[in-house]
């Protein structure tokens, strides 16, 4: 069975995944996987909203293949182009809520599920495991002596702020390769 997803759509519906979670992608992918791998005839397609800085990651793999959009009215036109190329819609299952994607999937005979209805078969799949309760890892801070300590680590220069200012880290920047020391052979006169 193959299955075209709304991916920001089904997000939405599963407990433990917030659309406001940077990784909220990555963890919707993680639970397509294992409800692909469960069965190796499932192949499911992905599209997401881009957002303002897509993934910089790549999702693909294990049954899945992902795309980002330009814009969420683009993911929509995509989902919609991608439905109008299927040969075999008997085939097929789109997952959206969107009622403009499941209109063009309907009118072309293929079954539509709400991400809500999937999201349900997703959490009741006894190879998923999601806890809606999970907590969000919290940030944490380094203090301005753990930040001085990594300063010397990495042979930074250290600059002392002055004690209330509260201090991040500075950004990292690109990592340089060691220095190779290569002792050099003296070469004698003849």
């Amino acid at each position: 069975m193959n299955y075209l997803v709304d991916g920001h759509n089904l997000i939405g519906k599963m407990p433990g995944i917030a659309l406001d979670d940077p990784d909220d992608e990555a963890k919707l992918v993680m639970v397509l996987r294992r409800y692909a791998t469960a069965n190796r005839r499932r192949n499911i397609i992905v599209i997401f909203d881009r957002g303002v800085y897509g993934h910089p990651v790549r999702l693909d793999g294990y049954g899945i293949t992902c795309y980002f959009a330009q814009s969420p009215q683009d993911a929509d036109t995509q989902i919609i182009r991608r439905i109008a190329q299927i040969e075999r819609t008997s085939d097929w299952r789109v997952i959206t809520s969107d009622r403009r994607v499941a209109r063009a999937a309907q009118a072309r005979k293929v079954r539509v599920i709400s991400s809500t209805e999937f999201a349900a078969t997703l959490l009741a799949s006894p190879h998923i495991k999601i806890d809606p309760n999970e907590e969000k890892p919290r940030e944490v801070r380094l203090s301005p002596a753990e930040v001085e300590e990594w300063l010397r680590l990495f042979g930074e220069p250290v600059d002392q702020p002055p004690e209330d200012e509260d201090v991040m880290p500075p950004e990292p920047g690109p990592l340089k390769q060691p220095k190779r020391y290569v002792q050099k052979r003296r070469v004698r006169k003849r």
